[in-house]
């Protein structure tokens, strides 16, 4: 059987995780549901969805059928999405309902959204009225939107109460909320007014009207904003909950804290996707047919921008017969510029997606990157001029590869710094385009850059 787990240990070790699965193997083979539930039942459900990950298709599907509806649903959210649509294709609708009726309606929202239409519209005609209204409230607004990730579970009072009517309030809705964080306080109208902290409102004596004690400087979003500047706002105001607000500022909804960890997750997956050329459906796609189309065209760009680098190259073989060492110097100045240059992109990129930088601060990032591509292109290119100098015997030659290499680290920082500012103004994802004009830009006028001064050094010296 598996390794015991110490209970210090708040998690799956990696060799606790490999002992469970091969267990839970040899007891699904054998049926043994009684072994099975005890060891699930001592597992919290992220735990459970990472051993389900590892098992077979069959024998994740056994697993999830042996969990009881709530379980299950917390189990399906922590699952990894190409694995969540392997699960709901393969259960059928009465299951499906079960589970999603036990979960929060943001994540009831996620799974329903997933299901083919004539699936999901079985499974909310099935569930209870009130929660399959807020399903198809949030199925209503865009995927990425503040809309698209709150919940509708939240605690909201009226501004005329007092604190010990809102604690009867919180009280009856704690079975139906996971976590209260904040008291969100509103007027007849449903008009959001203000926020009141749960600590705030448990040591405010009985009595007290809740807006004599509530915060009127509330921090809210409204439900057309993006998710990534909904993040933003968590990271800059230090902030657990957040309330959704409509056009006229009632209040819709909430936003947790652990949404926006699975938001920040999404966000820096798909810039890291985009950034190398692929997208979420290389990952969950089997098909090579469509993985390929997927990949295709940003390749064509680099292979096109290789193409003229090809061409130019011709230009100047008569440089390179004159002095053929030159060539063995080509991939070093092409790699170190394209480091550089992807260097700098990443670091605006980031910015740009967290809120760090804004498109203001043009003027200062170029200066910054140019000192900072100033240093390295000095350091690197001393480096180059000793080692060409010893290795060619020709001083003229190997300071001629030291400026090429300088000019070329300059170009590449600029062009890594400048793009991104560039494409987000025109409205064009820097993630999507910048890598492939700046493996492109490098090279052809890295290779510019490099055989114009080698022809002017051979020129002048030789």
């Amino acid at each position: 059987m598996s390794v015991p787990r110490k209970k210090e240990e708040a998690y799956l070790t990696d060799n606790w995780l490999e002992a469970t699965v091969e267990d839970l193997n040899v007891l699904i083979q054998n049926r043994a549901n009684g072994f099975i539930r005890n060891i699930l039942k001592e597992l919290h459900p992220a735990d459970i969805a990472e051993i389900a990950s590892h098992l077979s298709s069959n024998e994740r599907l056994y697993l999830f059928s042996l969990l009881d509806s709530e379980i299950a649903s917390e189990v399906l959210i922590e699952i990894d999405q190409p694995l969540q649509s392997e699960i709901l294709e393969q259960i059928d609708d009465t299951r499906i309902s079960e589970v999603v009726e036990e979960m929060d309606s943001d994540d009831a929202a996620d799974i329903v959204a997933a299901l083919p239409d004539n699936v999901a519209e079985k499974v909310l005609s099935s569930i209870d009225t009130q929660d399959s209204a807020e399903v198809r409230e949030l199925l209503a607004h865009e995927e990425d939107t503040a809309g698209g990730i709150m919940a509708k579970e939240f605690v909201a009072v009226n501004k005329n109460l007092t604190v010990d009517q809102a604690i009867q309030i919180i009280r009856h809705m704690a079975e139906e909320i996971d976590e209260i964080y904040n008291v969100f306080v509103v007027d007849d109208e449903n008009m959001l007014i203000g926020v009141l902290p749960l600590q705030d409102l448990l040591l405010t004596r009985p009595g007290v009207k809740v807006h004599h004690v509530m915060n009127d400087d509330v921090i809210y979003v409204g439900v057309h904003v993006d998710q990534e500047e909904v993040a933003n706002l968590f990271k800059k105001y230090d902030l657990i909950s957040l309330p959704v607000v409509d056009n006229e500022k009632k209040l819709i909804g909430r936003i947790t804290i652990d949404d926006i960890v699975d938001v920040m997750e999404e966000e820096a997956s798909e810039d890291a996707q985009k950034i190398a050329g692929i997208t979420e459906l290389d990952i969950s796609e089997t098909s090579p047919f469509r993985v390929t189309r997927s990949r295709l065209p940003w390749l064509i760009v680099a292979f096109l921008g290789e193409t003229i680098s090809g061409l130019l190259m011709k230009n100047f073989q008569a440089s390179m017969i004159q002095v053929l060492s030159i060539v063995f110097f080509i991939p070093l100045i092409m790699a170190v510029g394209g480091n550089v240059g992807n260097q700098s992109a990443i670091v605006i990129i980031r910015g740009l997606a967290t809120g760090e930088i804004g498109l203001l601060e043009t003027g200062r990032r170029m200066k910054n990157e140019l000192w900072i591509a100033l240093l390295i292109g000095l350091i690197l290119a001393a480096g180059i001029q000793a080692i060409s100098w010893f290795w060619l015997k020709d001083f003229y030659l190997g300071l001629a590869i030291a400026v090429s290499l300088f000019l070329v680290v300059i170009n590449a920082a600029m062009m890594g710094t400048f793009l991104p500012f560039i494409l987000r103004k025109l409205k064009i994802d820097p993630a999507v385009a910048t890598s492939p004009f700046i493996t492109t830009s490098n090279d052809i006028l890295g290779l510019l850059i490099y055989f114009g001064i080698i022809s002017l050094f051979l020129k002048l010296f030789h």
